[in-house]
């Protein structure tokens, strides 16, 4: 159902002010052109992929040599070549200011404060990068980090990318055998770690894990040991290989980085799929594809200037990580926060909005669900006058929850939900700053990125539900996975389903204005009665219900049919008795469709959910049908799966 009207509107001196403005100027002088709407705008980014991206690489002041050319068999997916003949370096890019101005502020959990000016992220970067040098390590080696989102992280991952490394991280949480499974493919030379972190009140300590992760990686010569609690010493010292970083960096002063610049396609990142259905994919990302597609999300889709204040909540193992760390290249202050956005309780972000000016505050839509459901409306305790965009990713934003921004947090705002991945280390549709914000929809696909709905045929169709794909190469897509010399895995993963076309594997809907709206993971829909359905559908009606704290949904094989089976964690005093069921049902029914109504609802005391909080419904899936689940390591809260294994409920 189309909103009556839009939650946000742009005023003209917003839109005046906006990069996207000055860009479309260009683009349409470029063009011989005149472009009356985005939509003509985006139009054109994908008919002239070659103008387009050109203009990108000039507008965004990307450092480097172009070179001639910039698409080379752009009808191959994969196997187009962009910016062919170009050298640059990604580092080189993110250090391109200096300055005594605010580089990165970082707040912990456990109240610790840090700031680096613009020379001093310099000074680190360039003590690392000798440290590296000094430890043989060659353009093309893996750097591995199992860190907090703290300084170190970030100017590690700078010195590695100025020689040419291929950067790899994960959060500190994770399981010693979710770290294996994922660094143990990529054979690192140096593991940068952490003494432990804090997380909900406690100080977390690490170094049994680092020691039994660092005895089963062979090919590590050193490890460093960053310390966050004050034990980085003592940690390194039962460890094998191990020096603390203060001690190893202790022989180098600083000099000016040196930056190796390299083909658009050297490798930068590699990044893992969630590993929730097996061994985590190992995706391996460009550093000239990162670079420009992050520079265009960031100017002309976040709308950020230099001297911007940039926050997003995630921890390493997120791509919303690596996102976040290119506004550097964009001249932002890199806002960083490590700990639970919950601790002491949901206010320490707002907090930290405030006490910063943060201009972009990135989330997920968890967090936002979360917020209103506690009950808290920053609207009415925090200033944020500073904020000019809200972010959330992670997983589909809900009605509610977009209108929860606008009336519990901040009534002026542009609320840009973003929807991308892992596999292409950026967004596919999100926001735009010159455009209204329409209830439930993400406002438009991305300039450059050719994104269609198919139908199970292959047919384009609008408002209705199909396939997310995009249709034409673009700069952001993976090199190729790790070990996969012959390619199958890549192809398999994205090309399998609709030949020379990317196929990503949500299901979404193009709407009245040009928007789209996820309805979750294709790989997760339901097919009652042959019907294709999104869980996300399901979960935007339950998750209203003040009863329900989160949900779940699964198609379970029963009867020669699927049926719509729904899990439900209970806030405080509630219970599932056959009046609240009566009430779901008919919220379901009444909110999305009699096919969404599910056959059974069964409460449970927790959710499982992947390192960067999404709940998996797969892994669940497969417990409910009596399946071996292949990864746990990828889980934050395992132990939750057992919670649906042989309920009786299901067994009739």
């Amino acid at each position: 159902m189309v909103a009556e009207a839009p939650l946000w509107t742009p005023t003209q001196d917003q839109i005046d002010a906006a990069p996207l403005t000055a860009f479309t100027r260009e683009a349409a002088a470029k063009a011989g052109a005149s472009f009356s709407s985005y939509a003509e705008l985006h139009r054109w980014s994908v008919e002239d992929r070659e103008g387009f991206w050109a203009l990108v690489w000039d507008f965004c002041g990307i450092v480097g040599d172009k070179g001639p050319g910039v698409l080379v068999d752009g009808d191959r997916m994969p196997g187009a070549s962009f910016f062919p003949n170009a050298m640059l370096n990604f580092a080189e890019n993110l250090l391109r200011k200096t300055g005594s101005g605010e580089a990165i502020v970082f707040r912990g959990e456990d109240k610790v404060e840090r700031r680096l000016s613009w020379n001093e992220l310099h000074a680190l970067t360039s003590r690392l990068q000798q440290l590296f040098l000094a430890l043989e390590v060659k353009k093309g080696d893996r750097i591995a980090a199992m860190m907090p989102n703290m300084p170190e992280t970030v100017a590690a991952m700078l010195a590695a990318a100025s020689i040419g490394a291929v950067w790899s991280s994960c959060s500190p949480d994770f399981g010693e055998q979710g770290v294996l499974d994922r660094f143990g493919q990529i054979e690192p030379v140096i593991l940068i770690v952490p003494d432990g972190y804090w997380y909900n009140g406690k100080a977390i300590e690490v170094g049994d894990k680092v020691a039994a992760v660092a005895a089963k990686l062979g090919t590590v010569r050193k490890v460093l040991v960053v310390d966050y609690l004050g034990t980085s010493a003592d940690v390194a010292a039962t460890v094998d290989k191990a020096m603390a970083l203060e001690e190893a960096l202790s022989p180098f002063a600083v000099k000016p980085v040196a930056f190796e610049r390299l083909p658009f396609s050297h490798p930068l990142y590699i990044l893992f799929s969630s590993g929730t259905t097996g061994i985590p994919k190992c995706i391996v990302h460009s550093a000239g594809g990162t670079l420009i597609q992050h520079v265009k999300e960031h100017r002309l889709h976040a709308g950020l200037v230099e001297g911007d204040r940039m926050f997003y909540f995630t921890t390493c193992g997120w791509m919303m990580w690596n996102w976040l760390v290119s506004g550097l290249a964009s001249g932002v202050t890199l806002l960083l926060y490590d700990g639970s956005p919950f601790y002491p309780d949901g206010n320490v972000l707002f907090d930290f909005a405030d006490a910063e000016k943060m201009i972009f505050f990135g989330t997920s839509a968890k967090f936002i669900d979360s917020v209103r459901k506690a009950g808290l409306k920053p609207i009415g305790t925090h200033d944020l006058s500073s904020v000019r965009a809200i972010s959330s990713t992670g997983s589909p934003l809900s009605p509610e929850g977009f209108r929860f921004v606008y009336e519990g947090i901040k009534k002026e705002v542009h609320l840009a939900s973003v929807s991308g991945g892992t596999d292409i280390v950026s967004c596919f549709v999100l926001g735009v700053p010159t455009l209204p914000v329409w209830t439930g929809e993400i406002q438009a696909p991305g300039l450059g990125l050719a994104v269609d709905v198919w139908d199970d045929d292959g047919r384009p169709v609008r408002q209705e539900k199909g396939e997310l794909v995009c249709t034409k190469a673009f700069p952001a897509m993976p090199i190729g996975f790790w070990n996969d010399p012959d390619g199958k895995k890549y192809q398999a993963a994205y090309f399998e389903r609709f030949d020379n076309v990317w196929c990503h594997g949500d299901f979404a809907e193009w709407t009245a204005h040009g928007g789209i709206i996820i309805h979750g993971r294709s790989d997760a829909t339901l097919n009652p009665g042959g019907v294709r359905i999104g869980t996300a559908e399901i979960y935007n009606q339950v998750e209203q219900m003040p009863e329900i704290l989160e949900a779940l949904c699964i198609g379970q094989d029963f009867d020669n049919d699927v049926r719509v089976v729904l899990f439900v964690r209970l806030a405080a005093g509630a219970a599932l008795d056959e009046d609240l069921e009566k009430r779901i049902r008919a919220k379901v029914r009444d909110g999305a469709s009699p096919r969404h109504v599910p056959a059974r609802i069964v409460a449970v005391t927790d959710i499982p959910r992947t390192k960067s909080g999404k709940i998996t419904e797969l892994a669940v899936r497969d417990v409910v049908h009596g399946r071996a689940i292949k990864n746990k390591e990828a889980l934050a809260n395992p132990e939750a799966l057992e919670l649906f294994r042989s309920l009786p409920q299901l067994a009739e």
